[in-house]
């Protein structure tokens, strides 16, 4: 796994601990799944 994933992957995290409600946990989650998606398909 390449340092570019794991800071993806870092930065998902980061952005799902920090939102307070249950949308937001849904909309940090799509974003994340975007991120990765973009990550492995480049």
């Amino acid at each position: 796994m390449t340092y570019a994933k794991l800071g993806l992957i870092g930065a998902a995290l980061l952005a799902l601990a920090a939102c307070n409600t249950i949308q937001g946990v849904g909309q940090d989650v799509q974003d994340g799944g975007r991120a990765l998606e973009n990550a492995v398909t480049n």
